[in-house]
């Protein structure tokens, strides 16, 4: 059950093409910014968002933290931005429209933490920081925008609403982006038998840290720092073959669905 649970999860992550690089969603597909775009490995553009639907969409971020990824906040995020309620027909899939659109943009925003003012490329450039260490830093910055963004006390309702078979689809793809464009800002350059391996193996650390996250009361979510850092420390053990890191991986994507369950979600 593990093994497949695994290839469940890398079936979601492309093999990269080693000599064409396309461009993945940029943030002027998500939000207007003067910032250009960048690339990952062969990763579709998926359709941009409509300027109304992007205003409504960027509005209602807003008011996650007091109502949720509920339609509730997208009427309200269609008011702030000028448009009437009926605006959120917009959004076919409700709730789950606004869930993909704070993963699209909270991942956008790690090209910020690497490429922006004060960003890690600076530091990064003497190469005394390796890709394994790069990665875990990208992870924590991603974390640590649900805190800055008010939506992790929210965010046991999205993960039961991502867990519905009807999104796990795009949910798995979502994350599996996620983990590619971390090792793609992170430097990583390899492309061997490794690449899904990897990648599949960041994006069970990932899911698992932000249930975790979701119940760590600590200051600067450290406890969740400290569960990271134990994952991946279990990753480097386990890093003696592909099976076994399939079955690490297996295992911890169970014991992330077995989390979930726990709290009502029907998968």
């Amino acid at each position: 059950m593990n093994t497949k649970t695994a290839v469940r999860l890398t079936r979601q992550l492309r093999h990269p093409l080693p000599l064409q690089r396309t461009t993945i969603i940029s943030r002027r597909q998500v939000v207007p910014s003067s910032t250009s775009s960048y690339h990952s490995y062969d990763h579709p553009t998926p359709p941009p968002y409509s300027d109304t639907a992007k205003s409504i969409l960027s509005a209602s971020l807003n008011h996650i933290p007091e109502h949720g990824f509920t339609r509730k906040s997208l009427s309200l995020g269609a008011k702030d931005a000028g448009y009437l309620s009926i605006s959120t027909n917009l959004f076919p899939q409700g709730a789950f429209d606004l869930i993909l659109y704070y993963l699209a943009t909270s991942r956008l925003k790690l090209q910020d933490s690497v490429h922006g003012r004060d960003g890690h490329e600076q530091q990064w450039a003497s190469g005394k920081i390796d890709v394994k260490e790069r990665v875990k830093t990208l992870v924590f910055d991603r974390l640590r925008f649900n805190k800055e963004s008010g939506v992790i006390k929210r965010w046991p309702e999205a993960l039961a609403v991502m867990a519905q078979p009807t999104y796990v689809p795009q949910s798995f793809a979502e994350l599996s982006r996620l983990a590619d464009d971390i090792y793609f800002l992170a430097g990583d350059t390899s492309v061997d038998t490794t690449w899904y391996t990897k990648r599949a193996s960041l994006a069970a650390i990932y899911a698992a840290a932000e249930v975790y996250q979701t119940q760590d009361q600590s200051a600067q979510n450290a406890d969740t720092r400290v569960f990271v850092d134990s994952r991946f420390k279990e990753l480097e053990s386990a890093q003696t073959g592909v099976s076994s890191v399939a079955e690490w991986v297996g295992y911890t994507t169970h014991s992330f669905i077995n989390v979930l369950r726990s709290k009502g979600a029907q998968i």
